[in-house]
């Protein structure tokens, strides 16, 4: 049995397959159970994860805009009292004491720069900027990115609120605020260790960042994601090729974000700690008790049946001596079966020597019943040959020297039976040998040979074939060996399909004599009768040295036992 086969369900399935798989499904529900606790688990951690992050992005784009709305507050209240020669001062002092400006700026109602803190950009077409012509419609302040011309040397926030004059005009007070500053700073305890910070735009672009390497090249679709959803938290891998997690939240409308940025491992060390202690511990759990059932089984069932299973094999090759001698410390029920198994050989060899003396014995009578047949034949044989002496027709002495070759033959049968060592088949070649011999005796220059496969046949074929080969050889002594010399060819062939006795002799000149081949009485008809025991056929013909060739060709199957 292959060992696919083995591992394959079904009747030929082993037995430690078998326990094995019981065993697996018994410890399953434990290992399913503690598979479905992790899930569980990480999907919460996962979840506490996410609001922890994206509650840090949320504050720090909070901190942000309120950084923003301070300025609008400033920006409203400076509105009454920035005007005068004094204005620029004024605005350089407030900038002065208030870090994080880079500039404070107030245009009239037709775009023209009054003072400002700081130099400020000349831009003739600032009137028709969106953001001045929304002040101008009667928005009360407007926050941009892009207001037209470049206010400070690092990207900036610029902010504007409109003023009303009591005389129906309006100006426009601007501040100009580094994005750098609106970044939450890393000291914030609510950020998360190792936590980097990057103010990006609409389309992605850093417009400040804390660390660059911190993030990948692109945002892009988180931005995306953040602007449509409000916050965004997913993984990613930095510039440094180290998995972070990300988190995404709008800072200004839908043109600005701040990105959060956190080592993935030192962030969440227990994430991965709960999949560990929630599924490998269960899984080696798994496999550790599933290992020492099945080497439990093994040693205390399995090893013992293979055991037994050889013995078994033994047994079956006829090897009745062998004890199980190795199970004295095996559990008891292996002891009660290696003990019926000692007890089936002990029977079975009382059985078989039983069986053996039958056996003996039914040889000997059978090799007694053969003796007597060939002496009985023998007495008959010596009868007939007195009947021959008596008679003085030449006739008559040749028909009944023909049938005492015939019961002849016979006796030379039985007693190559009771004399060969196997009473149920004989050897061919040593018969043919045997009883070309016996009919040749007293023809005086008569050379014989017998070229036979080494074969063995029962005696229900040998007869027909023996008496056949009698009338064969009776025959050529009649023609052939008639005026004395001669060679006797007898050949036996055995084929895949059929056997083939070949009986041919040198003809002494019959052949161009014109006497008949053979005689067409009683020997031709046996001849025939004996071809069609064997189911075969006969057929006489010349052959190349001026005599006949008898032949006898029968299907194969009809020689029982052949071998060498």
């Amino acid at each position: 049995m292959s060992r696919l086969d083995r591992l394959r369900w079904g009747p030929a399935t082993t037995i430690r397959v078998r326990l094995g798989v019981a065993m697996a499904a018994a410890l399953l529900p434990v290992l399913l159970l503690g598979a479905g606790q992790s899930l569980l688990a990480y999907q919460r951690e996962s979840a506490n994860r996410q609001a922890v992050l994206q509650s840090a992005a949320q504050r720090s784009a909070a901190t942000a805009r309120a950084r923003m709305e301070a300025a609008g507050v400033l920006l409203e209240t400076l509105g009454p009292g920035s005007v005068g020669l004094d204005c620029s001062a004024r605005l350089s002092d407030i900038r002065r004491r208030l870090p994080g400006y880079a500039n404070l700026i107030r245009f009239d109602s037709l775009g023209r720069i009054a003072c400002s803190a700081a130099s400020a950009p000349a831009d003739s077409g600032r009137r028709d900027r969106d953001w001045f012509r929304r002040l101008a419609a009667g928005e009360r302040m407007v926050v941009t990115l892009a207001p037209g011309a470049v206010y400070a040397a690092e990207p900036s926030l610029f902010t504007a609120a409109r003023t009303d004059e009591p005389g129906g005009g309006f100006n426009v007070l601007a501040a100009v605020i580094p994005l750098s500053s609106l970044s939450p700073t890393l000291a914030d305890r609510s950020l998360p260790h190792g936590a980097q910070v990057a103010i990006v735009d609409a389309q992605g672009r850093f417009l400040s960042v804390t660390d660059e390497k911190a993030f990948p090249r692109s945002v892009t679709r988180w931005v995306d994601q953040a602007g449509s959803q409000g916050s965004f938290l997913g993984y990613g891998l930095d510039r440094r090729l180290v998995r972070r997690v990300y988190s995404a939240a709008p800072l200004v409308g839908e043109g600005l974000f701040v990105v959060l940025s956190a080592p993935s491992a030192g962030l969440f060390a227990s994430a991965w700690l709960d999949p560990l202690s929630s599924v490998v511990f269960p899984l080696i759990a798994f496999a550790v008790a599933l290992l020492a059932a099945l080497y439990a089984t093994e040693r205390g069932v399995g090893r013992w049946i293979v055991y037994l299973q050889r013995i078994a094999a033994i047994y079956a090759k006829g090897r009745f001596t062998v004890r199980p001698i190795q199970v004295a410390t095996a559990p008891p029920e292996i002891r009660e079966l290696a003990a019926t198994l000692d007890h089936m050989a002990t029977t079975i060899m009382a059985r078989d020597a039983a069986l053996h003396d039958n056996l003996d014995q039914k040889d000997a009578l059978m090799r007694e019943i053969h003796h007597r047949v060939k002496n009985n034949l023998q007495i008959i044989s010596s009868l007939i040959n007195l009947q021959e002496r008596a008679l003085s027709d030449p006739a008559a002495r040749t028909a009944m020297s023909e049938t005492r070759q015939r019961i002849a033959a016979l006796a030379l049968i039985y007693r190559a039976l009771y004399q060969g060592s196997d009473i149920q088949h004989v050897d061919l070649r040593s018969f043919l040998e045997d009883l070309t011999g016996q009919l040749l005796t007293g023809e005086a220059g008569v050379r014989t040979e017998v070229r036979a496969d080494a074969v063995v046949i029962d005696p229900d074929k040998l007869a027909p074939l023996a008496l056949f080969a009698v009338e064969a050889v009776t025959n050529a002594q009649k023609h052939a060996f008639k005026d004395g010399g001669g060679v006797l060819t007898v050949t036996f062939t055995l084929g895949e399909d059929e056997a083939e006795l070949a009986i041919s002799d040198d003809g002494g000149g019959r052949a161009s004599s014109g006497e008949p081949p053979v005689d067409g009485g009683v020997g031709r008809t046996l001849m025939t009768a004996f071809a069609r025991q064997l189911r075969g056929r006969t057929s006489l013909t010349p052959n190349d040295h001026g005599g006949l060739t008898a032949r006898l060709v029968f299907p194969s199957a009809n020689v029982s036992g052949a071998g060498t």
